[in-house]
């Protein structure tokens, strides 16, 4: 793809915002970008959308036609910590191109907390499904008692605007929802997400506040996950904990970060193989596993993406055209890691089926 750099042209501005006190659940008002950050590197990959704040770009092909939903960061003046309240997210916009490297338009706002009955702030990184001309947006956010819960909003159009359901799925909770469909139908919805996503506080489906993070040498916290029931809204059964295992069929431990999950499951399909990528969070990489159905178990392989600028990162991958390719995203336009930028880029596989580590950043 034909990479153009706006590093050399710009210099560095950010705008300043405004935030309502209170809960902030409904008003923040809009911080746009106006330059990215100078800086001597040079990205892999330039941001996809410039007049807004994106991040966690969940990818899919509806109808021939890529979409992605991300989250919208917006600033609220709160301190950077480990529970992630300086990420105040309250709405969505959808996104969408005919082709990597074409022209992405911006399909305004379809959804926002305000019309989420049970919401009650931080509305993170969504995913989407479609099934039966229907589409489906599943989005986590905490509910008034302050615990994440994922939600689902129902629309016709891949775009939105949707119309949240009046509850939470029942049984589900943390963050990072993300939904593969399988071949032969099969819905299944995985979420989860250490820190700030609350799921060290979940033990056996039962939350239990002020819970702790895992110790070094404790077993690392599982992503988990459920089949969907063909409504989309519910869960088929309860909600199960996924095996990521290392080469030695061996679980890892809090302490093997660079490897170990932290947030962002994202499950895709190759070659009849299930591949299960995933965030390590403090590390910063892009991991991956496989396994030979759904359920798992999933082990361990290697690096997808390398870490990128930024203390998150968080990404979807999706075919089109014949070509796969790695959603992401990264701080370059501001420079704040609240403050993030979706890109795409080529992945390519080996002819083993394993994936080509990508560095985000060009020598």
């Amino acid at each position: 793809m034909k990479q153009t750099s706006l590093n050399i042209i710009k210099t560095a501005l950010l705008a300043s915002v405004v935030v309502a006190c209170g809960n902030n659940n409904n008003t923040a008002q809009e911080n746009k970008p106006e330059a990215p950050k100078t800086t001597d590197k040079k990205y892999l990959s330039e941001p996809l959308v410039t007049h807004m704040y994106t991040a966690d770009p969940s990818a899919h092909v509806f109808n021939g036609r890529i979409y992605i939903y991300p989250s919208h960061d917006t600033a609220n003046g709160a301190a950077m910590n480990d529970d992630g309240g300086h990420f105040n997210m309250v709405d969505y916009h959808v996104f969408s191109m005919d082709s990597v490297g074409g022209k992405v338009t911006d399909h305004g706002l379809a959804l926002h907390i305000k019309d989420v009955p049970w919401a009650g702030r931080q509305m993170w990184a969504p995913d989407a499904a479609e099934r039966d001309g229907k589409y489906y947006l599943y989005f986590p956010a905490k509910d008034k008692q302050d615990i994440f819960r994922i939600g689902v909003a129902v629309s016709d159009k891949p775009e939105g605007p949707f119309v949240p359901e009046k509850e939470p799925i029942k049984g589900s909770y943390s963050m990072d929802p993300t939904v593969f469909k399988d071949e032969d139908g099969s819905y299944y919805l995985y979420m989860g997400g250490i820190w700030g996503g609350q799921l060290q506080n979940w033990n056996n489906n039962q939350y239990g506040a002020g819970d702790s993070l895992r110790k070094p040498d404790q077993l690392a916290k599982m992503p988990v996950m459920a089949k969907l029931n063909i409504d989309m809204k519910s869960l088929a059964e309860p909600v199960k904990e996924i095996q990521l295992l290392d080469a030695n069929g061996k679980p890892f431990c809090e302490k093997d970060n660079d490897k170990r999950f932290f947030e962002a499951a994202w499950v895709h399909k190759y070659n009849g193989k299930y591949y299960l990528s995933y965030s390590t969070g403090d590390t910063h990489n892009i991991c991956y596993a496989i396994g030979d159905n759904p359920y798992g178990p999933f082990t361990y392989q290697g690096i997808i993406l390398k870490p990128v600028e930024g203390w998150t990162n968080h990404h979807s991958i999706a075919q089109h055209n014949g070509k796969w390719y790695l959603f992401y995203h990264d701080s370059q336009l501001s420079g704040e890691t609240n403050l993030r930028n979706i890109k795409v880029t080529e992945l390519h596989y080996n002819s083993d089926g394993s994936i080509k580590t990508i560095d985000p950043f060009v020598k």
